[in-house]
């Protein structure tokens, strides 16, 4: 199948929910998710919280990759509190700061379920404007992208914070 184009923030959100939807009802064991800071993704959306909670089952991984979390820490409460209580199923992890990453998405989102692969991705954040693929192919490239630069990570966004 054509990669799908779209543009606009109403649609990479329906999108992205649509996909975390999709995750859920492919029984996908793995999701892979990058963003710079996770800030703009609808994380306090009541559709994009059910679908993460229909998907997270036991023996299934969020993988969460991005510069930094404190946007997102601020900005999604309703997040940061699902993150808290499905923990056992999250990895957070922030990329070392002086890495450089021109070549980048955005946003990117991979799923792989029994029988197909999405691929969600974000290439300009100001039109919003990005694809939609299910081609396995483009989301093992991506895996691979999303694999390199893990190793050039370190864990963050704790699911508890201690107060001292």
């Amino acid at each position: 199948m054509k990669p799908q184009g779209f543009a606009g923030r109403a649609e990479f959100e329906r999108l992205l929910v649509e996909t975390l939807a999709w995750a859920a009802e492919q029984g996908c064991r793995e999701l892979h998710a990058w963003d710079a800071s996770f800030v703009d993704w609808p994380w306090s959306s009541t559709r994009a919280l059910d679908a993460l909670a229909a998907w997270a089952r036991p023996g299934r991984q969020l993988h969460l990759l991005a510069l930094q979390y404190d946007d997102v820490q601020r900005r999604h409460p309703r997040f940061v509190r699902w993150r808290r209580d499905y923990a056992h199923c999250v990895t957070a992890r922030a990329v070392e700061p002086e890495l450089r990453l021109e070549a980048a998405p955005e946003s990117l989102l991979l799923a792989a379920g029994a029988e197909s692969a999405v691929t969600l991705r974000l290439f300009d954040r100001h039109l919003w404007r990005g694809e939609l693929s299910l081609d396995a192919a483009q989301r093992q490239r991506g895996l691979e992208w999303f694999d390199a630069l893990a190793q050039r990570s370190s864990e963050s966004f704790a699911p508890t914070t201690l107060g001292l």
